[in-house]
Parts: C-alpha cells; structure tokens; sequence
C-alpha cells in the first residue's frame, strides 16, 4: 500500500513533551475519506489538558484538532469534495443519519461519540502508523501533523481567498466561543452578557455578544493584559476577578440586577458556579470551558427553581458545522470579526511544546502551527 510521510508532534503520554515523529498515512482514502494537507493548526487548550493529563487520553497519538488544510486526495464515494478544496476540520464528524444529525444538532452525532471522541475512524480504527504500530490521531483530526486523513463530513470546504491560518481558528475557538452566544443561548439584542475568562474561546464569546447586538458585555479575568484584549474585541466593561469579587462587581455594574447571561470559558468549578450566581432571576448560565475529568460543581436547587435560573451546556457552539464555518468565514472576510489579532505567535511544529509553556503561563491568544 502506497503512503504520505506525515512529521508530525506525537503524545507519548501524560506529563511528556511532545515527540516529533515521521510518521505513515494511506495515499488512497477511504471511499467516505479525504486526505488533507495540513496549512495551519491552532494550539487549543483542549490539547494541553491531554498533555497535562487532566483528561484520559490513549498514547501514541497525534494532537491537534484546529486544522485547515488543502484537499490532496479524495474517497471514492465522496461527491460534494475535490482535490485542491480549501477545508477546515471538524471534530465532531456527522453520520448525517443518527437522530442528532438529522435534527440539526450534529455536534451530539452518536457515532460520532462512539468513535471520533475516542481518536478512531468510523471503522473503529485510526489511519496513521509508525512503522507496525497504530497512531492515533486527537478527535480523529491530529492537525499536529503536516497531513491528515478524515471523514469526508469532517472536511468543511471554505471559499479559497480566506487564509488558511485565521480558518484554522474557525475550527475550535472561534465556533465554539461565537456558537454558545448564537446558537447555545440565542442572546438577544440588547442583552446584558458577563464572559468570565479572556482567552481564545472567551474572546469569540465577546464578539458573539457583539454580533447579537448585546448592549453590556463584562469580561472577567485575573489578567489586566487579558482584560484589554477583551475590550479590543468588543467589552464594554472589565472586572479584575483576583482583585474584586466577581459577583459583587457584576451586581454592582448591572444595578443589582445580575446578568441576563453568563459564559463561563475557562473550566474551573469556581467559575462555573459564580456564572451561575451572577446571572439575575430568568437567567441563563452558559459553561463553555472545558474541565478537567472527575470535577464536580455544586449549586443550590431551590434558588434554580424559585428564580427559575438555568444552567446549560455548550459543546462546539452548538454548531453546525457545514453551515456555521463557511459563514464566520464571510463574517471575518467582510470585516465584522477580528480573527487576525487572536493569533500572538505563528511557529513550526517543532516549536509546540514552547507554546504549550506559554499557555500555561497565560501569554498570548493563539500560537498558529504553519506548515
């Protein structure tokens, strides 16, 4: 069988810096296949909780899950696809046949769940090797690697003048931070929005609430850096939340109202639980970060219903995919969102475990891998 060289930066397990490999992937997709060659991966958060171990992930495996890349090879049972197509990734590839799919909810695809969320194909197997043994690839993308193999429904094509590093963005942070506005809550013009943490997916958060015509957007963290980039995307207000009380500082700004709602985007149950207590009575709490595995938040029952509050998930911004990522797309190419400035470093793959240091340290937005 004919094979593509991928060099690509491999997870050998918790607490390890990533291994740049050569690695191994079929030439010829599968018939319901694309192979992709990588442009640009972003440097995700989701990512480093692999790499730190908060989450449980298989080794050997290539990272990586923000990708867009150019179309080299497609499937023979792939219609809507062709060679040189301008894509960016999916991680959560439709069946486009469960219940979830064909409602309109394709992020919730039960195959989905049942194979990509554990690094496989379809077929319950992954496409890249190292010599004899099996790779991995993260949430059957891998885009820590110079080429990628996915299913065809995971490839959404993009018009081609858009540059692949910013679309790269568009497949994680950008979906989800502006998706959990749009779609997850369906904010309404002239809401009043509280985003606590300014990071890749808070920013988005903040220029959701701008696109939905939000009238007070607070943004929370404990950096004044981080708070300044919250303003550049469209804050109206900051809160320094190692220096004020998070709550108290909302109520104070909003007339002792409390928020009409709230988007927790940094995955710590302290945070999730003073969203909660933030939003006013009828408001709606948003978690959006993503924890680590085994946390727990607690929340008083009776104050959920005698104020009628809600808590709510967002996974992806309830996106769908094949629509939403073309049109961030024309959202940013018409300049009605910012996605240049989200990226503060542009490096090789070589260079992935320094900018997972950075990310620890809180510097910076998005460091952009460039193939």
């Amino acid at each position: 069988m004919r094979t593509v060289d991928v060099r690509a930066a491999v997870f050998t397990g918790p607490n390890q810096p990533l291994e740049i490999q050569d690695l191994s992937i079929p030439a010829a997709p599968g018939p319901n296949e694309v192979l992709v060659r990588l442009a640009a991966s972003g440097v995700c958060h989701s990512d480093l909780h692999a790499l730190d171990g908060e989450w449980d992930t298989p080794a050997p495996l290539v990272l990586g899950h923000e990708g867009a890349g150019t179309i080299t090879a497609v499937g023979s049972e792939v219609s809507d696809l062709e060679v040189d197509d301008h894509v960016i990734l999916s991680w959560t590839p439709s069946c486009q046949r469960c219940e979830f799919c064909v409602s309109g909810r394709p992020v919730l695809c039960q195959l989905a769940n049942e194979t990509a969320y554990k690094h496989v194909f379809f077929d319950g197997k992954p496409r890249l090797s190292s010599g004899d043994e099996e790779v991995k690839s993260f949430l059957a993308v891998g885009s820590f690697g110079d080429h990628a193999m996915v299913p065809a429904s995971a490839a959404i094509k993009i018009r081609k003048d858009a540059p692949l590093a910013q679309a790269a963005l568009v497949g994680c942070a950008v979906t989800t931070g502006i998706g959990a506005v749009v779609n997850t809550a369906q904010v309404e013009p002239g809401s009043t929005v509280l985003v606590v943490g300014c990071g890749g997916v808070g920013l988005n958060v903040v220029q959701g609430a701008r696109l939905a015509g939000a009238r007070q957007i607070i943004v929370a963290d404990i950096s004044e850096d981080k708070l300044e980039l919250g303003q550049k995307f469209g804050a109206t207000h900051t809160i320094n939340s190692k220096e004020n009380d998070l709550v108290d500082a909302v109520r104070w700004l909003t007339g002792g109202r409390g928020v009409d709602y709230a988007f927790e985007a940094i995955g710590l149950p302290f945070t999730i639980e003073a969203c909660y207590e933030a939003v006013r009575r009828g408001g709606t709490a948003v978690v959006v970060g993503q924890v680590a595995d085994g946390v727990k938040i607690s929340i008083d029952p009776f104050v959920m219903s005698d104020q009628e509050k809600r808590l709510i998930g967002s996974n992806y911004g309830s996106s769908r995919q094949s629509i939403d990522f073309p049109k961030i797309i024309d959202l940013y190419m018409e300049g009605l969102i910012d996605l240049d400035s989200m990226i503060t470093d542009r490096i090789a793959v070589d260079e992935v475990n320094e900018a997972f240091e950075e990310m620890r340290q809180g510097r910076g937005i998005r460091s952009v891998i460039e193939y």
